[in-house]
């Protein structure tokens, strides 16, 4: 099936062509399909695809048949290049199936072309406006931000004492969070949550979770619940929900066969949705526990769960690279986000529920437009690792955690031992190397000011922004 639709695309053999676009050219100047796209098409295509002959009902002589495209579908997909037969075409990884069929790769600086074309939009002239849709991201702070406590926020006093386990290494930083009204972090440890001060970097205490590892923490939108999931792996997983003053236990939610490995809890703490190895996704109250409706589309695990701000909407992903929508009050599916090509680590909302940021194993940071699931902003390999000397083969350049915050600013970590900090236009203003560890897990604190980052040695760093 593969191989039928590459052939609807014409044999493009652009090695050699001279002129297509200037360094300076390209810089300046969107490429079009008059000026730069056809003539690659005129050259080496029209022969089959032309008007005297259209294999696969495939006519490039003109832009309207190019849009209409063949009898397999349309070539080209405005503003998303990943999802263009022609795109995947010329880059399809299997010598066989790539085109040109039986020689070398086309060359990088074309395929920029052609992804450069698609993704602004298919102009057809200079004049030509693009065709991907017009959309106001602005975002504003204040829009759809609720829970903020009346008097002073939840800070922890008189805790129970809790004595810290005796490990032979430290505990990776699986997951952590930040209050979002108070300077206090939970970070996650072995059976524990360690809970500290974010301006002082002392630690206040710690909550027992004998549970096992917990994976996901999440302070509630007030900042006076906090929620921990986690489990032992292949024996159990469960959510609890602390109170953030005293640690008091107030729910304890799901009694699953493995860790819980993706959690969240909805704005207004009515319900928990949790999921794992299970594939499936279930949605509980937290009043009585009882489960609500489940969400049985995904077909690999379950790596990443998420309420929207305004909680209307749910998000969930997996380890396959698939992003569902869903309605967060009836579970059903509004729009599947299709991107990533490996697992997916991570999914946080904007704080107006707006944009939904993914990122994967595949080196994809996305930030979707959740009103009709385009990828407004889309780095493909936003954290690009450096190849140490010697080394041979793909070097890992996994994004593995994401999280937003007040501000709009989103704050990423990856495999390149590298956490970086992005403006809400996807622009990258900030970076943070690691000598050692890789970082697993990050959040900006409530001042705005400084970027907690918790890595596998079991480290934690505090960074001015």
């Amino acid at each position: 099936m593969i191989r039928v639709i590459i052939h609807t695309v014409c044999y493009l053999f652009l090695l050699g062509m001279p002129g297509i676009l200037s360094a300076q050219g390209e810089a300046t100047q969107a490429p079009n399909f008059d000026e730069h796209i056809k003539p690659i098409f005129k050259q080496h295509c029209l022969k089959c695809h032309g008007d005297d002959k259209q294999e696969a009902d495939l006519n490039l002589q003109g832009y309207g048949s190019l849009l209409r495209g063949g009898s397999s579908g349309k070539v080209v997909e405005a503003g998303r290049s990943s999802q263009s037969v022609l795109f995947q075409a010329i880059t399809e990884p299997d010598d066989d199936l790539r085109m040109p069929p039986n020689s070398p790769p086309i060359d990088l600086t074309k395929i920029d072309l052609i992804r450069k074309w698609i993704d602004g939009g298919l102009l057809e002239t200079s004049a030509s406006k693009s065709m991907v849709k017009s959309r106001d991201l602005t975002f504003n702070p204040g829009e759809n931000v609720s829970g903020k406590p009346v008097g002073e926020p939840a800070m922890p006093v008189d805790l129970p004492l809790v004595h810290k386990p005796k490990l032979t290494r430290p505990f990776p930083v699986l997951a952590m969070d930040v209050s979002p009204f108070a300077p206090l972090a939970a970070i996650a440890d072995q059976n524990q949550v360690r809970l500290v001060q974010t301006e002082t970097e002392q630690e206040l205490g710690r909550l027992d979770f004998p549970e096992g590892e917990p994976h996901v923490i999440r302070f509630s939108h007030n900042g006076a619940v906090l929620m921990v999931a986690g489990g032992r792996p292949v024996e159990s997983g469960r959510v609890v929900l602390f109170d953030v003053v005293s640690g008091t236990r107030l729910a304890e939610v799901g009694d699953e066969i493995d860790a819980v490995l993706a959690a969240d809890l909805s704005p207004d703490q009515r319900f928990v949705a949790l999921g794992g190895s299970g594939r499936v996704v279930k949605v509980y109250s937290t009043v009585d526990g009882e489960l609500q409706y489940k969400l049985t589309k995904h077909t690999e695990w379950i790596t990443a769960i998420t309420f929207s701000p305004d909680g209307q909407k749910l998000a969930t992903a997996d380890r396959a690279g698939g992003i569902h929508l869903w309605d967060a009050n009836s579970g059903g599916i509004l729009l599947n986000l299709g991107e990533h090509k490996e697992a997916v680590r991570a999914l946080d909302w904007r704080g107006d529920s707006r944009l939904l940021a993914s990122a994967g194993e595949d080196g994809r940071l996305i930030w979707w437009d959740t009103v009709d699931g385009f990828p407004a902003i889309n780095k493909v390999n936003a954290h690009p690792p450096q190849r140490p000397p010697g080394t041979y083969g793909i070097i890992p350049n996994g994004v593995l955690a994401a999280r937003f915050d007040s501000e709009g600013r989103l704050v990423t970590s990856g495999r390149d031992q590298t956490v970086r900090v992005w403006d809400v236009d996807g622009n990258e203003i900030k970076k943070f190397k690691l000598e050692t560890g890789i970082p697993l897990s990050n959040a900006i604190t409530n001042q705005r000011t400084t970027v907690i980052i918790g890595d596998s040695a079991g480290n934690l760093q505090f960074n001015k922004l």
